[in-house]
């Protein structure tokens, strides 16, 4: 998977150019995924215009960021948080995630993983431009084939992303495995898509979104099906942190509430996503359907995304955190599980990537020990 996954993350059938832009990805929404791109791990499309493509992510991203700062300030401030020298980001598409956790752990190295070079040039970029270049590095890298090269990390990001590696449970185990002793897996998945518009529009039958949505998760479904390894799993996401090793640390959702009127960016990005969702579900939608996202789509028609005064973004992103436990000594102390360095059995060490550029309203519910 040539992950650009975001973080989330870019799907066609089962992926678009835009980290999930194409809305295959039922609950898996396109929101869902700003600021990583949807390829850590299966190849990267072709005839992609990402000088056209980064801005649009990274605005989508923008707007989600008062959600991902809650998130990661969540995470810092848990009683159970490691001392943070490194995290990966992985699928970090454009790299508004990755500075902004460069910002939230002052003292790491933070190492963006994606598959497409030109959004990594622009993560380098925004990093410059932030002050945070001596601190934040990338990482070309196809997923799940390259994992074991990323080093070792105190966190682990991934927006969106496992849900476009085929064998889930394998590739979180894999993941689990780059973690030092107390190290966090924090896993972006599900949360409710987002609802922009009220559920009668004042034309064609009301609840168009909802319909949208149920289409959005068939596609989802048939790209999960027709990934590489595919292997269906229950999304008891604490329950796979257990399978795979893992102490679940709690799940907390983040609201992103954004009322009507909206600013510019919120309505630019509306209109670009009911676009995509008009080309991408044509062969899927009724006669009436069709109609009403075409009159939403008219930049003249007052009744249009571009110009109706109704227009609101309401969203909520979910976390899940995971940690690897840590093992008392036998004569006092803590190591981690594994061989008597603290390092786990048959895992080979890492220092991480030394150049910039180096190949190979917040609600939910917390449990902490």
């Amino acid at each position: 998977m040539s992950q650009h996954t975001g973080n989330g993350h870019h799907e066609s059938a089962a992926h678009d150019p835009r980290h999930d832009q194409d809305p295959s990805h039922g609950h898996h929404d396109p929101s869902a995924h700003a600021g990583h791109s949807a390829h850590a791990g299966h190849g990267t499309p072709d005839g992609i215009d990402w000088d056209a493509m980064g801005p649009m992510l990274e605005q989508n991203a923008e707007i989600s960021r008062p959600q991902y700062e809650e998130a990661a300030r969540w995470i810092a401030g848990l009683p159970t948080a490691p001392q943070v020298r490194r995290v990966l980001d992985i699928g970090s598409g454009p790299g508004v995630v990755t500075c902004l956790l460069a910002e939230t752990f002052p003292g790491a190295e933070v190492v963006a993983v994606d598959g497409t070079p030109a959004l990594l040039e622009r993560t380098g970029e925004r990093a410059e431009r932030l002050g945070l270049g001596d601190r934040v590095r990338v990482r070309q890298a196809d997923l799940p084939d390259d994992l074991g090269g990323l080093g070792e990390a105190d966190l682990i990001w991934m927006g969106n992303t496992l849900h476009h590696l085929g064998d889930q449970r394998a590739a979180l185990a894999g993941f689990a495995g780059l973690l030092r002793p107390g190290g966090t897996i924090a896993l972006v998945e599900g949360g409710l898509q987002p609802r922009r518009l009220p559920r009668d529009i004042g034309f064609g039958r009301p609840g168009l979104e909802a319909r949208l949505e149920a289409i959005n998760t068939d596609r989802f479904e048939d790209m999960r099906a027709a990934l590489p390894d595919a292997k269906r799993e229950s999304e008891d996401w604490s329950a796979l942190f257990a399978a795979v090793g893992l102490e679940p640390q709690g799940t907390r959702s983040f609201l992103l509430d954004i009322p009507a009127p909206v600013p510019e960016p919120v309505r630019e990005d509306a209109v670009i996503e009911f676009g995509r969702w008009r080309e991408a579900f044509a062969e899927y939608l009724t006669a009436e359907d069709a109609a009403a996202l075409d009159r939403l789509l008219d930049p003249a028609d007052p009744a249009g995304l571009r110009r109706r005064p109704d227009l609101f973004l309401l969203s909520a992103r979910t976390v899940h955190l995971g940690r690897r436990a840590r093992a008392r000594r036998a004569g006092g102390g803590w190591r981690g599980r594994g061989d008597r360095r603290g390092r786990k059995a048959g895992f080979r060490r890492s220092d991480g990537v030394k150049g910039r550029h180096a190949s190979a309203g917040v609600s939910g519910h917390q449990k902490v020990p």
